[in-house]
């Protein structure tokens, strides 16, 4: 898809708490919980750190099917949510993500370095979470292509810190235990994932306008 045939822009904010926050050229923000992934990992965790204390060749077998049996689970996870982002936009539709090239480079580091039955259950869940974001990324990549979609990456520096309505950056403006965002100007309150998505749309416009001016002229 070429950048003037856009006719739409999806900020796509991923996380924990919610594992995708979607906010488009609409004004409509989606949440994707990550309730259950959560829930589902801390089960993962207790029954590694039990496995890791038995230091026997058949936990560390288990460990491996676990570890299997988890990203088979996640693969299917993220393809629900990209199908879902997918169908739920029309065609010619811009995804802005925050580019995670240097989230897969480190997981990569800590693959190499560590076996898994050395990994403590918090390396564990940072590795599970670092793929994750980075395969649901390839996965609406791939999905984007069958239907003329495009998804570019936004450096994702203040995209939660940064108000969508008055501009104004600042730590403090974000809460992330009670994961709300209120900016100490303007006073602007929302969640905090869904302001890094309304930040990330934001940055898919500024990104249409420049390549639209350039192609304007070019002709």
């Amino acid at each position: 898809m070429r950048e003037t045939e856009a006719c739409n822009v999806v900020g796509v904010d991923l996380g924990i708490n919610f594992t995708a926050t979607s906010y488009d050229s609409r004004g409509k923000t989606t949440f994707f919980s990550g309730k259950q992934i959560k829930q589902k990992r801390g089960q993962y965790k207790k029954t590694r750190k039990q496995l890791q204390q038995r230091k026997t060749a058949s936990a560390r077998r288990r460990l491996k099917a676990i570890g299997s049996r988890e990203n088979r689970w996640i693969n299917d996870v993220n393809h629900c949510i990209s199908k879902a982002l997918v169908d739920s936009n029309p065609k010619n539709t811009v995804f802005v993500l925050e580019d995670l090239t240097g989230i897969r480079h480190a997981t990569e580091k800590v693959r190499i370095k560590d076996s898994i039955r050395k990994f403590s259950g918090e390396n564990f869940l940072f590795v599970s979470v670092s793929w994750a974001f980075y395969d649901l990324r390839q996965k609406l990549e791939y999905k984007s292509k069958m239907y003329n979609d495009k998804v570019i990456v936004a450096a994702p520096k203040y995209t939660s810190q940064t108000c969508p309505k008055c501009g104004h950056t600042e730590k403090s403006n974000r809460n992330k235990k009670q994961h709300i965002f209120i900016c100490k100007t303007c006073g602007y309150t929302s969640n905090d994932d869904r302001i890094g998505a309304m930040n990330l749309h934001r940055k898919g416009i500024e990104y249409l306008s420049e390549n639209f001016a350039v192609a304007v002229a070019g002709e």
